[in-house]
């Protein structure tokens, strides 16, 4: 029974993205009693929506990827864990025991939480669940039981929908994402980080007077100053540095300005075709749950990355991450699979920010250095996962993998450490619920209202 109900969703999840949206949109329109034509123009709309983005999106990592590797290379750093990057790991995890289980888990905690008002997200990536069956799929690794992976994968479940809806106000505010939250795991985990961060940086003299912001650049340097400008500069800046031709340069310079300027245009056909679906969601529970008007659809972060905000971050950090590896004390991790994918880590940071660029790359010097070492960390469990589910390495990477973005991932490494009895790991428990805590009552006004 379990390989029937592997294969039925691996057939499922082998649709991808970009037409599993449309389909869960579509379904969900239809329950909430949106009429068959506008539900079927209005999903067919965002999967349209979610295959420019990821085509923008991949054209970003695509460009960058290549330049962040030939930096390893030029710095000729020599590490004994391969970064993957995060399609691998995702396609290891599916093929996990516990994952097939993890769907169901989640549509029906995510409804439980939704009936009973305890979260405001409707989160309908279905493709992104595989962020909580990783957690449970580590778990179970580490503890030997089915039982515990399925509670560290509704517990990390749980916890991302609730931070997805702390932070939805400030993503529909400066992201201008109206009615959407944002629960990826690896991206909103480093929200309370950034908020965190934000608060120290505020009591450091001269620092917390420091705000560069695409908007501050645009407004000082007027034609230069808009993204477009700022993509093609950075993309510029970053072929110099990774000793590109001159001719590979200014492809690479244009490539990213390109993304600057197209992506968010993706993101408004998406909104064209949720918006109607996220109207309607929230006048069926308006009747049916009276005062209910905060209602979100939860969709994946690549919606935001196009923010200028966010890829000036990414593209800054890049070479950074590639220093901190090289000279990092412990780190084993060889970048390159995930270089490109900052800008998803880091993209709630800049958030919490509200865009500040200097403040984002300040705050993700450390996280950087944390996922590293976390991806170290990890790599022999990773590697024995991906054997034991019979993974293909690829040439040159048959010894230890890990994954830098997601195997990095410092939430579910200490989820593990958790399910292990780690004391340390048990301490920080209500350590950081206390710190959760204050920093929600203390940011209450920040997030809701700046």
């Amino acid at each position: 029974m379990g390989e029937k109900l592997l294969e039925a969703v691996q057939y499922v999840l082998d649709f991808g993205p970009t037409v599993m949206l449309p389909i869960v949109a579509f379904i969900l329109a239809l329950c909430f009693r949106v009429k068959f034509t506008k539900a079927l123009r209005s999903s067919l709309t965002i999967g349209i929506g979610f295959v420019g983005i990821y085509a923008i999106f991949n054209i970003l990592t695509g460009n960058v990827g290549p330049a962040a590797q030939a930096m390893v290379e030029n710095a000729g750093i020599d590490l004994p864990v391969v970064d993957l990057g995060w399609p691998p790991l995702a396609a290891i995890t599916w093929a996990s025991p516990i994952a097939p289980f993890v769907i169901p888990l989640t549509i029906l905690i995510n409804i439980g939480l939704l009936a009973i008002n305890k979260t405001k997200t409707v989160d309908i990536d279905l493709w992104n669940y595989w962020h909580f069956a990783l957690a449970g799929t580590l778990v179970y690794y580490a503890t030997g039981s089915f039982l515990l992976g399925l509670v560290g994968a509704g517990i990390a479940c749980i916890i991302i929908l609730k931070l997805a809806d702390w932070s939805a106000p400030m993503v529909q505010k400066h992201l201008n994402l109206q009615g959407i939250s944002l629960p990826t795991l690896s991206s909103v985990i480093f929200f309370p980080i950034g908020l965190l961060a934000d608060k120290i940086i505020d009591k450091v003299p001269f620092i917390n007077k420091i705000n560069i912001s695409p908007e501050k650049i645009q407004k000082r340097f007027g034609v230069f100053g808009e993204p477009m400008m700022v993509g093609i500069i950075l993309g510029i800046l970053l072929g110099i540095i990774a000793r590109y031709e001159f001719k590979d340069i200014l492809t690479l310079g244009i490539n990213i300005g390109a993304v600057m300027f197209i992506l968010p245009r993706m993101v408004r056909i998406l909104m064209e075709g949720l918006l109607p679906i996220s109207d309607a969601v929230k006048k069926f529970l308006n009747n049916k749950y009276p005062g209910r008007k905060d209602l979100y659809i939860g969709l994946d972060i690549a919606v935001a990355v196009g923010n200028p905000a966010i890829i000036s971050s990414a593209l800054v950090l890049t070479p950074i991450a590639v220093i901190l590896a090289f000279i990092l004390p412990g780190n084993k991790t060889l970048p390159l699979g995930d270089l490109a994918n900052i800008a998803v880590m880091i993209s709630m940071v800049v958030l919490a920010t509200r865009g500040n660029v200097f403040r984002s790359v300040l705050i993700g010097i450390p996280i950087i250095i944390g996922d590293l070492l976390v991806a170290s960390a990890l790599a022999p469990r990773i590697t024995n996962l991906a054997k034991d589910v019979n993974f293909s390495f690829p040439e040159g990477a048959s010894g230890l993998v890990s994954s830098f973005l997601d195997g990095g991932n410092p939430f579910r490494y200490w989820l593990m450490k958790i399910s292990e009895l780690n004391l340390f790991a048990l301490l920080l428990v209500p350590i950081i619920a206390g710190i959760l805590y204050w920093l929600y009552k203390t940011t209450k006004d920040k997030v809701y209202h700046s």
